[in-house]
């Protein structure tokens, strides 16, 4: 994993088809945490200044997004924070190790909204596979939308999957917003959330 110490919290995997070690990114090792789509980062930043006991991944398409991340993070000193752009869904396939992330964050991803383009979605049923191999153990994934559409898709295909149950999300999380959800807040719009964790000894 290539970076740039000091200068960028941007990374660039030695191998875009073999498996990341994070061993390799981090300094420390810790429990990992992962965002799928951190945009500007306003949760990822202030979550992982409150957790310095964790390290966490931020994932993003967007270059203009991850710069606004990388500049963040590195004016709040975050030794525990590292970013990759990278399209989620090839991310969790081929990139994550199994068991290998404490906690995923999906905040506010692409509704999709029109019906022939909802094969677009990232969550769907094979994404709860993924999710499934990536997860340690009692691992977390945690989901926000103001699409109530894809809210119901969601909780469908999680309650469907036999290695998830639903859990509360923890309210020292939802108290930390995205950019999105300032925005939701702001217009009075509703943010749905729920939260699926990886049971034990279900394979």
């Amino acid at each position: 994993m290539e970076t740039i110490a000091g200068k960028t919290l941007i990374c660039r995997p030695a191998s875009y088809v073999e498996r990341l070690d994070p061993t390799q990114i981090f300094s420390t090792p810790q429990p990992l945490e992962v965002e799928l789509g951190c945009g500007d980062g306003s949760f990822l930043v202030q979550w992982a200044k409150a957790h310095p006991q964790h390290n966490f991944l931020g994932v993003e398409r967007l270059l203009g997004r991850l710069r606004k991340v990388d500049r963040k993070g590195l004016r709040a000193g975050l030794a525990n924070l590292r970013l990759l752009r990278i399209e989620a869904s090839y991310f969790m396939e081929y990139l994550l190790p199994p068991a290998s992330v404490h906690a995923l964050h999906i905040y506010f991803p692409d509704p999709w909204p029109k019906r022939r383009h909802r094969k677009h979605r990232l969550i769907n049923e094979h994404f709860t596979r993924m999710a499934a191999r990536v997860l340690v153990p009692g691992g977390i994934l945690f989901l926000r939308t103001d699409d109530a559409d894809y809210f119901s898709q969601m909780k469908l295909v999680f309650e469907s999957n036999a290695r998830f149950c639903a859990v509360e999300t923890r309210a020292d999380l939802s108290a930390i917003w995205t950019d999105f959800e300032r925005d939701f807040q702001t217009r009075g719009v509703a943010v749905l959330r729920a939260a699926y964790q990886r049971l034990q000894g279900v394979e």
